[in-house]
């Protein structure tokens, strides 16, 4: 009965959602107040619904309900209870209830915290954001409905992907949604002011949080799969640039994007039309990789194996939103005149050039992803297109994008003096190049992309604390401490985010170019030599799990005679789902990990192990947190109310909507 609810509930909020795309529409066209209003209430009665359907469909994952069709293929009765929650979204079908669901709740989010913004204006992005549930709930019903029965049900279920079985993927997939999803708001104000025909300063500031909620989700959601791809597949790296790494990688960089530019909106009025464009694009990649993941056409640990007829659909949904979105902005582009003008050296030129190289950087991994995809369909030719055309084709526009950051965030609006913004930095700049030539210096026989990565780390991170110290003005060190503490949290934002990207760049260089590599064949009892690390095998041992079999190794960690660690790698078996998994043996440190995987039994009776030694492994995930903690300090600012010019526009928007969202 309660399977029966739920998706009477999904029917109901389809529905709900239609009328919420039309009726605010009509009568934002019309001025029609109580039509306009009727988007509010529409939804707020469709998240309820949508989260009805998705309790439902909980509640036959947790008690094991196998007269559904869905939890007898994601799901066992030994399966511990987090990942019966787990598989709820560990599928395609549960996965796009998970997604409406999300998409719900911006949508009622806009309608609760929106009160400021004008009622028109609101009422068009509920109607954009309805639109959107309408087409995915009509995916959903007509081609992937999560409450279909079984004739006959099962005494079991075929148990959930073993690689899915983990608390660091359990989590991955709803906050890739969040931000994935979130990107929908930006749309919907995008497709709103094109609809209305005006941008202004009070526009910028409403779309940025939302922005900025999105790509916080997004940039946790990538490092989350990041880390368990480090941790659980065993082959010891963090970044394979999969295809459905690269669909949610797409929409962070745009995102990113799009955040600098709503920034030029709000402070100069300048660059409306690319904002726009931007917002459209976010979207539109997240809508890729909804496609990527769900049509079936690639293969990935990552995707849904789904048939490609269900592609289509996805593929007609984004060419009604992409297609229409493009078309109306190809029409109304002329109207978005920019105010602000600046010079060719300033922070709006610093911010421009910033936004090139996130576009084109996504542009080349857009071509690397979809590649081997065209050559199959137009030549017939079976292609992979992987980590060295992206780290050649990829890396100098990250390069460039370290370079050019400093010096952009401590250039003044309109017009600046590039000469006098390099003396400010000079000393950031020799410090920087001395630790690269530094570590240059030290290493022997190793390539430069470590110094390099240090240097450039160093540039980006000394460069954004010497911008905050700039902020403080002049006189005593103390007190310009006091004024950087209370200066606006969207300041210590910027700083955080930025420190966050350097420290980003030079892990991953210290990883690529420093790491340290062994493979051999070990006895019980026998050691070996890692980077000044004594790795000895204890013991082998098998064993059983709640709902696997495992052959547990113990490796104990020694330098110079005193006990590190001991860690203990596995390989497990899943017998219902019929395949195997890799667990690393991972002693973590502050500057280093060390990275051991046991292999398969040999002939002799030794084991096949696999180690690393991994330095400044966690910085990469340390420097996401920081992106992500900043992201939320600025969305935690309360910004001065817009200007006179935008307050013109009538009374509600005298206070800017995001005073509220934020």
């Amino acid at each position: 009965m309660i399977v029966e609810f739920g998706h009477f509930a999904l029917i109901l909020a389809f529905f709900v959602a239609l009328l919420q795309t039309v009726m605010p529409l009509i009568g934002a066209q019309k001025r029609w107040s109580g039509w306009m209003a009727l988007g509010d209430s529409a939804a707020g009665v469709q998240l309820l619904l949508v989260l009805s359907s998705f309790a439902a469909l909980t509640y036959a994952f947790v008690t094991s309900d196998f007269s559904v069709a869905l939890v007898v293929k994601n799901s066992h009765t030994l399966k511990p209870l987090l990942y019966k929650f787990a598989g709820v979204w560990g599928n395609h079908e549960g996965s796009l209830l998970l997604w409406v669901l999300i998409l719900a709740a911006f949508g009622a989010a806009v309608a609760w915290f929106g009160g400021n913004l004008p009622q028109t204006l609101r009422a068009r992005v509920l109607a954009v954001q309805g639109s959107i549930g309408v087409a995915f709930m009509a995916f959903m019903l007509l081609t992937s409905n999560p409450f279909l029965r079984m004739a006959q049900p099962p005494f079991n279920g075929e148990d959930l992907n073993p690689l899915l079985q983990d608390p660091g993927l359990a989590f991955h997939p709803p906050f890739l949604y969040l931000g994935y999803v979130g990107l929908s708001v930006s749309f919907s104000f995008a497709v709103a002011a094109l609809i209305e025909g005006r941008v202004d300063a009070a526009w910028g500031r409403w779309v940025r949080p939302w922005t900025l909620a999105a790509w916080i989700f997004l940039t946790i959601g990538i490092a989350l799969g990041s880390w368990w791809a480090y941790y659980e597949l065993g082959w010891g790296g963090f970044w394979f640039w999969d295809p459905v790494e690269n669909a949610s990688f797409m929409p962070w960089l745009i995102g990113a994007a799009l955040l600098h530019s709503a920034i030029v909106v709000e402070k100069r009025e300048a660059l409306k039309a690319w904002t726009i464009l931007l917002a459209i694009l976010a979207f539109g990649f997240s809508l890729i990789g909804t496609f990527i993941v769900r049509s079936g056409v690639i293969t990935s640990v990552h995707a849904f194996a789904n048939d490609p007829a269900r592609g289509v659909f996805i593929l007609m949904i984004l060419a009604f939103f992409m297609g229409g979105a493009l078309t109306l902005f190809a029409f109304r582009a002329g109207r978005m005149e920019a105010k602000g003008l600046f010079a060719p050296v300033s922070r709006e030129s610093a911010l421009v050039i910033n936004n090139l190289l996130l576009a084109v950087a996504c542009f080349v991994v857009f071509v690397g992803t979809i590649w081997p995809l065209v050559a199959d369909l137009l030549w017939d030719r079976k292609l992979s297109v992987g980590a060295p055309f992206f780290n050649a084709a990829f890396t100098p526009f990250m390069i460039g994008l370290a370079l050019v950051l400093p010096v952009g965030a401590t250039l003044p609006w309109k017009r600046a003096q590039l000469g006098r913004a390099m003396r400010r930095l000079w000393g950031v700049a020799v410090l920087a190049a001395s630790l690269g030539l530094l570590a240059y210096a030290v290493q022997t026989g190793q390539s430069a992309v470590g110094p390099i990565g240090l240097m450039l780390g160093a540039w980006v991170v000394f460069g954004s604390a010497k911008d905050l110290w700039m902020r403080s003005g002049h006189g005593a060190i103390l007190e310009r401490l006091r004024r950087i503490l209370r200066l606006p949290s969207a300041d210590w934002g910027k700083t955080t985010a930025h420190t966050g990207l350097g420290v980003t760049i030079f892990a991953v260089a210290a990883m690529t170019a420093w790491q340290v590599e062994d493979i051999r064949t070990m006895h019980v009892g026998d050691s070996f030599d890692l980077h000044g690390y004594t790795v000895t095998l204890s013991d082998v041992e098998k064993g059983t799990g709640p709902n696997y079999y495992t052959t547990m190794a113990t490796m104990d960690v020694s330098r110079n005679g005193a006990h590190v660690a001991t860690v203990h790698p596995e390989k497990r078996d899943y017998p219902v789902a019929g395949m195997p998994t890799t667990e690393a043996g991972i002693d973590y440190g502050f500057t280093r990990d060390i990275y051991l995987v046991i292999g398969d039994p040999q002939d002799d009776g030794s084991w096949a192990v696999r180690s690393y030694y991994k330095p400044f492994a966690n910085w990469i995930w340390g420097g996401a947190l920081l992106m992500a903690i900043g992201g939320m300090f600025s969305l935690a600012d309360r910004p001065y109310p817009v200007g006179a010019g935008a307050r013109a526009q009538g009374p509600k928007v005298a206070v800017p909507a995001e005073s509220v969202c934020r």
